[in-house]
């Protein structure tokens, strides 16, 4: 009885029509990974890849426990601080038809 539930799931998977949508984990396996590594310095980062398009408040900091988080927004990704070191780099949308992550709270 399981074999024949799972080919009817195998098929009717097969017979769906494919999505034409471009998910941002497809797009990231494609690009090159120069962005900044994770624990470089906020002047690291500066120096190699040049000021930012746009530096937006930091957010958190209101408890020793909740460090203050910077985000620094380049054209392809945006960088997130904590400390002044590199915590994340999170690409940004290359359309508005991708499915990705939102775009930063300013």
């Amino acid at each position: 009885m399981n074999a024949r539930i799972a080919a009817l799931l195998i098929g009717a998977l097969l017979a769906a029509p494919a999505a034409a949508e471009t998910l941002l984990v497809d797009r990231v396996k494609l690009e090159p990974a120069n962005a900044p590594a994770r624990g470089q310095s906020m002047a690291q980062v500066e120096a190699r890849f040049g000021a930012p398009v746009e530096k937006l408040e930091p957010r958190g900091g209101q408890k020793r426990q909740w460090p203050a988080i910077h985000r620094w927004v380049y054209p392809d990704y945006t960088v997130y601080f904590e400390r002044g070191r590199v915590i994340d780099v999170v690409l940004n949308r290359a359309s508005p038809s991708e499915t990705g992550p939102k775009p930063p709270i300013r």
